[in-house]
């Protein structure tokens, strides 16, 4: 694991790059080291800055090239960004992007002076400090650089590496957009338990629980696959195993997934540019 670097600029802050700061700030980097830069900070981000002292929006033309350049704001938003970032940028100056879809070279090409650049795809759990980052590095990229990177990535949970560029859009649609899945799993559960005759609240309840419970089970049985735990609560001829039938049949949830994460991944490649 590298160290935290000595200067660090984050622009965009919003849930993501919140949590970023906050992580970081919990790890030890020093808030004199860093500042945050974004045209509608939230009361949440500016009450943070406020406590541990982190510059909020100073004037660009203050700022001197850090060590590492967090890019935080929306994809779309590259292009307007592009002006002020290059002020942001030396040679040594390592950029980390959080842009989904924006690829090594859509951020150099407007970017001219970044020479070092990692991609990086963290997600929404980040804000409990259990999230999960898939990275890819340039050829740009120095050893120490990645370390740094990790680093700064587990402030916010695991860290994964990928050695092709192409691969950070599976990891968007596997990881980054996954937690929406989850979401929307505990929502069709609630709806079936209410067409069971369960009223709303109480299948809500259950929904939620049974999918916080067993993604606890999940963490603290690493040494187990999601396939054994599944078997493990499935008894044969049982009930389980009668919705299992439905959900693992030729037309259940698997096709459907392969379908939807395909969606996001195509979605995130037609973001770059």
């Amino acid at each position: 694991m590298g160290s935290l670097p000595q200067s660090l600029v984050l622009v965009g802050a919003g849930k993501m790059g919140g949590a970023l700061l906050q992580g970081w700030l919990e790890l030890g980097l020093d808030p004199a080291a860093a500042c945050v830069l974004d045209p509608y900070p939230s009361a949440d981000l500016q009450a943070l800055a406020a406590r541990h002292g982190v510059k909020v929006n100073p004037p660009i033309g203050s700022i001197t090239p850090p060590e590492v350049l967090v890019l935080a704001i929306k994809p779309q938003t590259l292009d307007a960004a592009a002006p002020d970032l290059l002020k942001l940028v030396s040679s040594q100056t390592l950029v980390v992007s959080i842009l989904a879809g924006k690829t090594v070279h859509n951020i150099t090409s407007r970017v001219t002076g970044a020479q070092a650049v990692i991609r990086a795809m963290p997600n929404t759990p980040a804000s409990v400090g259990r999230g999960i980052t898939g990275l890819f590095a340039n050829a740009r990229t120095s050893a120490k650089q990645r370390q740094t990177a990790e680093a700064l990535l587990a402030a916010i949970g695991r860290v994964e590496w990928v050695d092709r560029e192409d691969l950070i859009d599976a990891v968007t649609a596997v990881s980054g957009s996954g937690p929406a899945y989850v979401f929307y799993l505990v929502e069709c559960m609630t709806k079936a338990g209410m067409a069971l005759g369960l009223e709303e609240e109480l299948a809500a309840r259950l929904a939620r629980a049974t999918v916080e419970g067993s993604g606890e089970l999940l963490f603290r049985d690493p040494s187990h696959s999601a396939s054994v735990l599944r078997q493990n609560v499935t008894s044969p001829g049982g009930t389980t195993a009668a919705a299992l039938k439905v959900l693992m049949a030729p037309d259940g949830l698997e096709p459907l997934l392969v379908k939807a994460l395909a969606a996001a991944r195509q979605r995130a490649a037609e973001l770059s540019g």
